[in-house]
């Protein structure tokens, strides 16, 4: 991918993921797939699509929104691979400093939209020294919440910071192993035992989500789309032609769509939404590229302050005027990224 393709898919996968954030907070929304599977979800998102219900804008987004999260995953290992394994000092410094370097870009970033976050809710609610705990806001600031094994859903409350937590899981284990051993067995080996992790916990104890919540908050859960990005900048060196792209798209809308009716498959479908995204921007028209690419260039940004915003809209928009509610939380989420974009490239 170009760098301009590359910031195209991040700026889809942002859009993705701000408006899953909201919608998927209203009550009468389709809920979504994400960490744990019920058979009734996508059955009742078949039967909105069929009726082509007037809110399927929203029902669209709260189940389907999330899947942005293994695209910036797929991004992510397809970064890693573009910056240490094909320039000549790529690997240099050592491990230690290689992973603290990380971590303090990671924190970096998450602190600005995590304290104001908190900030703010403590001002609104009655509740917030019980949510916002010492040992959950130093779980959060060490991105080691992840760990946190009881009730996963609560415990990573406001939601999208637990995300930090992940990748740098994913930086230490490119680092440690991916980065030594370049092997293709390597990275399928991976898979399988990450998928069979995940299938176990989802047949053990079905009534139990608590372990397939808990794996899927962590690494395991992240694998598939991280190594396929690892493994798309390593072994994919030609371009292919655009009625390629288009059958690629088409069969990776059609394995979304039959993958999110079973739990067998459903493990599955971050790799058909990979390969349907990636093949959808090669297909972008110019004028979609460019706006799809700003979005790109502010996705970090705009992934630790929509919380922020939402925080602070939703409540008033959660039953009327739903559509203008998004409008401005989307406008608004946008604007505070901004001025965090313009803070920190000032700041360097």
């Amino acid at each position: 991918m170009s760098r301009v393709e590359s910031q195209a898919l991040r700026g889809i996968a942002i859009l993705g993921i701000v408006l899953h954030n909201y919608c998927h907070f209203l009550g009468f929304a389709v809920k979504e797939n994400e960490y744990t599977f019920t058979a009734e979800k996508p059955m009742q998102m078949l039967e909105k699509v069929m009726a082509l219900d007037k809110d399927l804008f929203i029902h669209f987004f709260s189940f389907f929104g999330h899947y942005g999260v293994p695209v910036f995953l797929f991004i992510s290992g397809y970064g890693l691979v573009k910056k240490y394994e094909e320039t000549k000092d790529g690997g240099n410094e050592g491990t230690a400093q290689w992973i603290w370097k990380h971590f303090r870009k990671l924190f970096r970033l998450m602190i600005w939209g995590y304290l104001l976050f908190m900030a703010i809710y403590f001002l609104r609610h009655t509740n917030g020294p019980e949510v916002f705990s010492l040992d959950r806001i130093a779980a959060h600031l060490t991105m080691t919440v992840n760990f946190l094994y009881w009730l996963p859903d609560k415990v990573i409350f406001p939601g999208p910071y637990w995300f930090f937590g992940l990748m740098i899981q994913l930086y230490i284990l490119y680092r440690l192993v991916f980065y030594r051993w370049r092997g293709y067995g390597v990275l399928l080996g991976t898979i399988v035992v990450c998928w069979l992790l995940q299938w176990w916990a989802a047949l053990s104890n079905p009534c139990d989500f608590n372990l397939l919540n808990y794996l899927r908050y962590n690494f395991i859960g992240g694998m598939l789309p991280f190594c396929m990005g690892i493994a798309y900048a390593r072994y994919m060196k030609r371009t292919l032609s655009s009625v390629r792209y288009l059958l690629i798209v088409l069969f990776s809308v059609v394995g979304v769509a039959a993958g999110s009716m079973s739990v067998h498959t459903w493990l599955w479908v971050p790799l058909f939404i990979t390969t349907g995204a990636v093949a959808t921007v090669k297909l972008l028209p110019q004028w979609l590229m460019k706006p799809c690419a700003w979005f790109g260039g502010i996705s970090a940004a705009l992934f630790v302050m929509h919380p922020v915003m939402r925080e602070l809209i939703i409540s008033h928009y959660r039953k009327v005027d739903i559509y203008w509610g998004i409008m401005i939380y989307l406008l608004s989420a946008v604007a505070l990224a901004m001025l965090l974009q313009f803070f920190i490239q000032r700041k360097r």
